[in-house]
């Protein structure tokens, strides 16, 4: 016998399998997956930041459940309950907490933290007690944070300032001087450059032939006999010293001529008659000379 099937339950059946295969698939793309067994806890905390349905739940770095819906508890002050499904066999021992921990790329994710030291379990349906870890990402919005934003006003006049500094007329002339003193340098080197390869090496040249002299000087210095020139030099000042004590002593004439004031007297008054017959003999030549013809 056959059925036939009217449009409109075709239509039917055809849209409740479309929904049911959406509400599957729409599981699947959270991570859900409605075909696997698994017990659901609760977990009791006063803050949810950044968790949403679907966040992982880690033990120990290992996945073993979802988040499956966040519900505020309004009979009470900030106080949300989180239901999580866990993999069927998955046990949480009593005195276990839930640690709610932020991080960079995923939001936030749950870590069941296990009290093995307890040999009781929790049931399915039981309550957990959730923490809230400071990660990363809370250190930064609750340290760091703030103080970006009480130095953004001084970020603010240091870039003032520094727009002020830039457009400044003395800087322009500072640069430009410095610019000067940059050519300067530049022509200084040059010069100096010009000097080392041009000057250095007569320099140099001059030194080695000043050397070389003073080489040979110290040769001949060397050779010269030195004992023999003092010997020498000592026997001429024993003579210089031999004469002097001579001519100051009264046993020689020129010691006589030297040193005796009567004979130097005598000499003296010697001279002066000779000067004055001479000046006589000048004045009264017939005195002196006589001429006879005959």
């Amino acid at each position: 016998m056959e059925k036939n099937f009217s449009k409109e339950i075709k239509i039917g059946i055809a849209t409740i399998l479309s929904l049911t295969l959406l509400y599957i698939g729409v599981n699947y793309l959270k991570g859900i997956n409605l075909f696997k067994p698994a017990n659901y806890y609760y977990v009791s905390c006063n803050n949810v930041k950044d968790i949403t349905i679907s966040s992982p739940v880690f033990v120990d770095g290992f996945k073993v459940g979802l988040v499956r819906s966040i519900a505020y508890d309004y009979s009470s002050v900030n106080k949300i309950t989180l239901e999580i499904g866990l993999d069927k066999e998955m046990k949480i021992n009593k005195g276990s907490y839930v640690s709610i921990e932020s991080t960079l790329l995923s939001g936030a994710e749950l870590s069941i933290k296990l009290n093995n030291d307890a040999d009781e379990y929790y049931k399915p349906g039981d309550m957990l007690e959730g923490r809230i870890k400071s990660g990363m990402v809370s250190s930064v919005e609750e340290n760091i944070l703030p103080l970006i934003v009480d130095m953004i006003p001084k970020i603010d006049s240091i870039l003032t300032g520094l727009q002020t500094l830039v457009n400044s007329t003395e800087l322009s002339q500072s640069l430009s001087n410095l610019e000067n003193t940059t050519k300067q340098l530049e022509a200084s080197s040059i010069r100096l450059n010009a000097f080392l390869k041009n000057d250095v090496p007569e320099i140099s040249s001059g030194l080695k032939t000043t050397a070389s002299n003073l080489s040979i000087f110290s040769s001949n210095l060397n050779n010269l006999d030195l004992e023999e020139s003092i010997h020498s030099f000592n026997s001429t000042l024993g003579n210089i010293n031999t004469m002097a004590l001579k001519l100051n002593s009264n046993d020689n004439s020129l010691g006589l001529l030297l040193n005796d004031s009567l004979l130097y007297n005598n000499l003296n008054r010697t001279v002066e008659n000779a000067s004055g017959l001479l000046f006589d003999v000048k004045q009264n030549p017939k005195k002196y000379v006589r001429f006879s013809l005959f």
